[in-house]
């Protein structure tokens, strides 16, 4: 057996929530990746929701979403994650398949603009009540920079803190790393009982 990395178990999540037309959220779109990602899964006939702060971040996006063929299943937003559901339209509003956050800042961006708790978790409310039932939210918390410890410990006291019958939370991650390697934080929103 081997053991999934982080960016790889968070895909492989997200992948076993795949229906048809299937609609996700990249509630930090940084420089695209997830965004392209979660467009393949979602095929011709879904949807894609990206979200992101900076200019840059929605510049890189929209670049690396066309070069994939992408940008007829995209749609960016330069706004905070804590915005979802006043850019989703309605119609979307529990039907998401998962969204996927990056915790952390802009790889090979500026360092001092950072996700932060209260946007964060302001999100999270927002997207869980948004998803379908069997839906996932998979937070991939980078927290070895000023302020992500903070962002960390809230994310993590938030989730243990769900309610089990609305929700399972599983965490994710290697524990003998060095320099405070990321982990995950997974969110699945059980059906009604």
């Amino acid at each position: 057996m081997t053991l999934d990395g982080i960016l790889p178990f968070a895909r492989l999540l997200i992948q076993k929530t795949l229906s048809d037309a299937p609609c996700f959220v990249d509630a930090t779109a940084g420089n695209g990746h997830d965004t392209v990602f979660l467009a393949g899964l979602a095929g011709e006939d879904g949807r894609v929701f990206a979200f992101d702060v900076q200019e840059q971040a929605i510049h890189n996006t929209k670049k690396r979403v066309a070069e994939a063929g992408f940008s007829n299943r995209v749609s960016l937003f330069h706004s905070g994650h804590e915005e979802v559901r006043k850019h989703i339209p309605d119609f979307y509003h529990r039907g998401i398949n998962a969204a996927i956050f990056n915790l952390g800042y802009l790889p090979k961006g500026d360092k001092s603009i950072i996700t932060r708790p209260d946007t964060t978790i302001e999100a999270i409310r927002q997207l869980f009540d948004m998803l379908k039932p069997g839906g996932l939210i998979v937070l991939v918390v980078y927290h070895g920079h000023a302020g992500g410890a903070d962002e960390r410990n809230a994310v993590v006291e938030f989730a243990a803190g769900l309610d089990q019958q609305r929700a399972h939370v599983m965490q994710y991650g290697f524990i003998n790393q060095v320099n405070t390697p990321p982990f995950i934080v997974a969110i699945e929103k059980r059906p009604a009982i």
